[in-house]
C-alpha cells in the first residue's frame, strides 16, 4: 500500500491508477477524510494571508479555520452523494456502478492540490495561487469520478463534477451559516 503522501502526489498528478487504488481501498476513507481537512485548513490560512493578518487575533482564526474545515467535510459528504445519485441514476453510462464509500475516497483525495492554498500567505500570490489550485482540485475531481463511475467520457465526468460543485458549494456556505461563521470575520 503506498504512503499517504505518495497517495496525495500521485492524485494532484491526475494518476488515474491512484483514484482506482483509493475507491477499491476501504481503509482509504479516513486517509481521504485527511486530505480534505488539509485543503481546507491551508485554504483558511492562506485566505488569512490574502486578507493580511493586521489585528486578527489567534483565537479569531482558529475559530475561521475550524468553521472552513467543517464546513469542508460536510460539503465533501454532500458533494460524494449527490456525485453518486448523478452518476449513478441519472447520467449514467452502461458500465456504471459505485457507491458512496468508493465516492468518498476518490473525492477526498481529489482535494490534494488544495494544499497548495496555504501560500495564499505570500503577499501578491493569494487570489492567483487559490484560483490555480482550485481549478487543479476540479480537473483533479473529474479524473476521480471518471474512475470512480467507470466512466468513459470525461465529458460526462465533468458535468457531473460541475452540478455537484453547484450543490456543493450551497450546502459549504449553508452549514458555515449554521455553525455561525461569517465570511466577512475572514475579511474585516
Amino acid at each position: 500500500m503506498a504512503s499517504f503522501v505518495q497517495r496525495m502526489i500521485r492524485a494532484a498528478k491526475l494518476d488515474p491508477a491512484i483514484y482506482e487504488e483509493v475507491e477499491n481501498d476501504r481503509g482509504a476513507t479516513g486517509q481521504a477524510m485527511a486530505v480534505v481537512i488539509l485543503a481546507s485548513i491551508a485554504a483558511g490560512i492562506g485566505a488569512y494571508g490574502m486578507a493580511g493578518m493586521r489585528g486578527v487575533g489567534t483565537d479569531t482564526v482558529a475559530r475561521d479555520v475550524i468553521g472552513v474545515t467543517i464546513g469542508a467535510l460536510v460539503s465533501w459528504m454532500v458533494w460524494a452523494f449527490v456525485t453518486m445519485f448523478i452518476g449513478t441514476k441519472l447520467l449514467p453510462e452502461p458500465g456504471t456502478q459505485s457507491n458512496w464509500g468508493e465516492l468518498l475516497r476518490t473525492i477526498g483525495f481529489s482535494s490534494s492540490p488544495g494544499v497548495l492554498r496555504i501560500l495564499g500567505v505570500i503577499g501578491g500570490l493569494g487570489m492567483l495561487v487559490a484560483a490555480l489550485a482550485s481549478a487543479w482540485m476540479l480537473i483533479a475531481m473529474v479524473v476521480a469520478v471518471r474512475q470512480a463511475l467507470d466512466y468513459r467520457s470525461t465529458w460526462r465526468a465533468l458535468v457531473v463534477c460541475l452540478i455537484g460543485f453547484a450543490l456543493q458549494w450551497v450546502v459549504f456556505f449553508l452549514t458555515l451559516t449554521l455553525i455561525g461563521f461569517s465570511m466577512r470575520s475572514m475579511f474585516s
